[in-house]
């Protein structure tokens, strides 16, 4: 994502959290917690965080309450409203970390995902001081752990091939076509999914869900959890979004031939839960 690109993002989410629906999320904070009457809107909140002189129990009193709402009834709004607060703080993480992928956008796309995961483990009952540091801090850890999944995964495969080419080249019968296979036709599928993400025939949203859920080992349970979703409401999502792209590309869905054997092992379930 070019800087361009992410400006205009994060304008139209300054323009989404400045909308009725998201004022009224604000005013019903400011009936409990008289300290949040000062701002008319989230902008002004936005504003008040950005305050470089700000201590952080003064940033505490404003994100304390919406943590707790949020642990109540997580509605993505709140996740929205912390996005745009902590926008500077993640923009700063892409550029320290730009060395871990040479895509960026597929760096700032990971790193969104894991700080909504972070939102989602944040309890300001347990930790009621320094969230802006706990989030951060957070945010940081998991993205490193991420990673540091994919460059194992990366140094398992990279051995795998040159085993398995040396096996195809001396003629032995331990050389696995079919997985080998399966990763490239995943790679090539992300390739095609990123560029229906471009094209704006699969949002941003349903591109973390296919490919979390069919490639990257996540439940549909824990990505619902993260995108606000309950499981029924985001297994009917991933359907229809996979129907989409089967029209798209004629009767056939991208990831259809390219299961879990990209990482060469199988997807976690939700205990509990059987997947389609």
């Amino acid at each position: 994502m070019s800087f361009r690109d992410r400006d205009q993002q994060y304008r139209s989410l300054e323009r989404e959290i400045g909308s009725e629906q998201h004022r009224e999320l604000l005013r019903r904070l400011q009936w409990d917690v008289p300290f949040l009457r000062q701002f008319a809107t989230w902008l002004d909140v936005v504003a008040y965080m950005r305050v470089g002189s700000l201590r952080e129990a003064e940033k505490d009193e404003v994100l304390r309450p919406i943590f707790a709402a949020h642990n109540a009834d997580r509605d993505a709004r709140w996740r929205t409203i912390l996005l745009v607060i902590f926008w500077p703080a993640l923009v700063a993480l892409h550029r320290q970390k730009r060395r871990w992928d040479p895509d960026p956008e597929e760096l700032w796309q990971i790193l969104t995902w894991v700080f909504h995961e972070v939102l989602c483990r944040i309890d300001p009952t347990r930790r009621p001081d320094r969230l802006t540091q706990k989030v951060v801090n957070d945010t940081a850890h998991h993205l490193h752990d991420e990673y540091k999944r994919r460059w194992e995964r990366g140094r398992h495969e990279a051995a795998q091939d040159c085993a398995d080419l040396e096996a195809l080249a001396g003629g032995a019968d331990g050389f696995d076509l079919e997985a080998f296979a399966h990763r490239e036709a995943s790679e090539a599928a992300i390739r095609l999914l990123k560029r229906s993400v471009v094209d704006r025939s699969l949002s941003r949203a349903d591109f973390f869900l296919i490919v979390g859920t069919r490639l990257y080992e996540w439940s549909l349970e824990d990505c619902a959890a993260v995108m606000g979703l309950d499981y029924e409401a985001a297994k009917k999502r991933r359907q229809r979004a996979e129907a989409a792209l089967r029209k798209k590309f004629s009767g056939s869905c991208p990831l259809a031939s390219a299961p879990g054997a990209f990482l060469r092992q199988g997807r976690r379930r939700a205990p509990g839960r059987s997947e389609p």
